[in-house]
C-alpha cells in the first residue's frame, strides 16, 4: 500500500497539474486571507466588535470564514485530481498490469487514496501559514484552529473516496470529472433541503458539507467524525468490489 501511494504522490508532483492545481490554490486563498484582514482591521468593524461583548474573535472571523471558503474550492478542484486515480490507468491500459501484480485489491485502492490525501495535506499544510502568520499581530484559538483542520481533513477525505470509486467505473478521465463534480454538487445540495420543509432532516444529514460547519466553529462532534469515517469507508469498500470485479 505504501509503495502505491508513494508511487501516486510522486506522480502528482511530476504532473503540470499538481503544480498548477497548488500555485492556483495559493494565490486564490492567498486573495481571500488578504480582503478578510482588511476587512477585519477597518476601524468601523473594530468599533462595532469593541462594542459587543459577544463579538467573535480573530480565528472565528477570518481563519473560519477561509476554511469556508476553501471547502467551496476544493469542492470543484478535487475531481481534476480524483479522476485520474484509476480511469486513467484504464485508458492507459496499464490497470491489468497492476491487477496481475501479487498485492490485494485493498493495498491498490488504499494506496491511491493515501497517495492522493498526502497531496492535500501537504497543500493543507502551505494554507496553514495564512492563518499562522497572524501569530505575529494576533492570537489565535488554536483549538478551532485545529477542529476547523480536522474537518478539512475529513471533508477532503469523503470527496477523494467518492472520487476514487467514480474513477473505477470508466476509462474516460473527463467523463470520471464530470461524474465526481455532478455527485459532489448533489451532496452539497442536500443541505438546502433543510430550509424547504421541516421532513428533510435526512436529506441534510446526508449532506457532505453540513458536518465541518460545526468543526470550522469549533464544535467538536463526535457525530460528524463517523458521518466522514463511514462515509470514506463505503465508498472505498466499493471500490475494492468494483476492482475487484475487474480482476475477475
Amino acid at each position: 500500500m505504501w509503495t502505491i501511494a508513494t508511487r501516486e504522490l510522486r506522480s502528482l508532483f511530476v504532473s503540470p497539474l499538481a503544480w498548477s492545481i497548488l500555485g492556483a490554490i495559493q494565490v486564490i486563498f492567498g486573495w481571500f486571507f488578504a480582503v478578510l484582514i482588511y476587512w477585519f482591521v477597518r476601524p468601523d468593524v473594530q468599533t462595532s466588535l469593541a462594542n459587543d461583548p459577544n463579538a467573535p474573535g480573530l480565528t472565528a472571523i477570518v481563519v473560519g470564514s477561509l476554511f469556508d471558503w476553501m471547502a467551496i474550492i476544493l469542492l470543484l478542484v478535487t475531481p481534476l485530481l480524483t479522476m485520474r486515480l484509476i480511469s486513467e490507468e484504464r485508458r492507459n491500459k496499464t490497470l491489468h498490469l497492476l491487477l496481475s501484480a501479487p498485492i490485494s485489491m485493498t493495498s491498490i485502492i488504499l494506496g491511491k487514496f493515501v497517495g492522493l490525501m498526502g497531496f492535500f495535506i501537504i497543500m493543507l499544510g502551505m494554507l496553514m501559514l495564512m492563518p499562522l502568520s497572524l501569530l505575529f499581530g494576533g492570537m489565535l484559538d488554536f483549538g478551532q484552529l485545529a477542529s476547523s483542520l480536522l474537518g478539512m481533513i475529513l471533508f477532503l477525505g469523503a470527496l477523494t473516496s467518492l472520487g476514487l470509486y467514480i474513477s473505477t467505473l470508466t476509462a474516460q478521465p473527463t467523463v470520471a470529472a464530470f461524474s465526481t463534480f455532478g455527485a459532489f454538487m448533489l451532496l452539497w445540495m442536500l443541505e438546502w433541503a433543510e430550509n424547504i420543509g421541516e421532513q428533510t432532516g435526512i436529506l441534510s444529514y446526508l449532506s457532505i458539507t453540513s458536518h465541518y460547519q460545526p468543526l470550522l466553529k469549533g464544535l467538536f462532534s463526535s457525530a460528524d467524525v463517523i458521518y466522514y469515517l463511514l462515509f470514506m469507508a463505503l465508498f472505498l469498500i466499493l471500490s475494492i468490489r468494483r476492482l475487484d470485479a475487474d480482476r475477475i
